[in-house]
């Protein structure tokens, strides 16, 4: 029998303890190109994603794949300069999404953020989508159409259904696997409309300096990645907060203080109706207003807004002291 022309990267993934490697960037963006042109069988694309996930992703991995994504995306000619990507794909389950009224705080402020990201893969969460329709706000359901959104009112949300059909449909396995696939690495670092500056989250710090990693070789000039509440791009005000970033391609690690010094409780009910009200001032709620200014501050750190942590911080707050309560987006 001629054996399969992908069957050399699950090989090479698959040999055993002495005989395999990972693959090199090269080497996985040819391979993510298979997958992603459907010229894999199931059988392989199951093992060569488990094989990934078992021994993690290295950097050289994550950008060969990422190339292979970026080739596929059908991005406008027209689209704008975003100043912040921002991946949303882990959702909320012991504390609302803040970080939503974050971004939306920076837009406000004249900060072009574009978000993207999934929803459902895991039970019992509470996802940016569903979020962002409790506040009126729509997502887009093309490119196009976050660029014409993002000139409109500075920011947009693109879900990866729309973003990338078949990284979608790979997600999606997940509930056959038994394990999150290597893509929700590879989904947050996409950023499709090559931001100034490209935020990230992990859910396990071993992952930071991969991002990092990954990033520089994708020529990222200034990018952050921390261990998020939750998994999503969102600072917890009573931790320490050890941000890794590029500022002009150049590698670094910062570790920001604490915030309040008191521990809070998880939120049981993940009311989305409290985000308006804590954005309207009708509720307050020092947990929420530290966590949304908080992680502005991470953000604009790391554009180059602020030129230090306590800079970035007065900022953060003068811009929720200045928003517009009674609108989250200009028309």
């Amino acid at each position: 029998m001629t054996e399969h022309p992908f069957a050399q990267y699950v090989r090479i993934l698959g040999k055993g303890p002495n005989l395999s490697r990972p693959l090199t960037r090269e080497e996985c963006r040819e391979a993510a190109g298979m997958v992603l042109r459907g010229e894999v069988e199931p059988v392989q694309l199951g093992a060569f994603l488990c094989l990934l996930r078992v021994k993690t992703e290295t950097p050289e991995e994550i950008a060969g794949f990422v190339e292979a994504v970026r080739e596929t995306l059908d991005k406008p000619a027209d689209a704008p300069a975003v100043d912040l990507d921002w991946p949303s794909y882990a959702g909320k389950s012991r504390q609302l999404p803040w970080f939503v009224l974050s971004a939306l705080m920076l837009a406000q402020g004249g900060v072009k953020v574009f978000m993207h990201g999934t929803e459902g893969h895991t039970a019992g969460r509470v996802y940016t989508r569903e979020t962002l329709q409790a506040l009126g706000i729509a997502p887009a359901s093309s490119l196009a159409e976050a660029a014409g959104q993002i000139k409109a009112r500075n920011f947009a949300y693109l879900p990866l259904e729309f973003l990338s059909p078949r990284l979608f449909e790979i997600m999606g396995l997940r509930s056959l696997l038994g394990v999150r696939s290597p893509i929700h690495t590879i989904a947050r670092s996409l950023d499709p409309f090559s931001a100034h500056c490209v935020l990230t989250s992990v859910s396990h710090p071993s992952y930071r300096d991969v991002h990092q990693q990954a990033a520089q070789m994708l020529g990222r000039r200034h990018m952050a990645v921390f261990k998020g509440e939750g998994g999503e791009i969102e600072r917890r005000p009573e931790k320490p907060c050890m941000v890794f970033s590029l500022h002009d391609g150049e590698m670094g690690q910062e570790e920001w203080p604490p915030i309040l010094s008191t521990p809070t409780k998880w939120d049981e009910a993940m009311d989305l109706s409290r985000l308006k009200a804590v954005w309207s001032g009708e509720e307050e709620d020092e947990y929420a207003v530290a966590t949304i200014t908080g992680t502005a501050a991470v953000a604009l750190k790391s554009m180059g807004r602020a030129a230090s942590i306590a800079e970035a911080e007065d900022m953060a707050r003068s811009l929720w002291q200045a928003r517009h309560r009674e609108r989250l987006l200009a028309a």
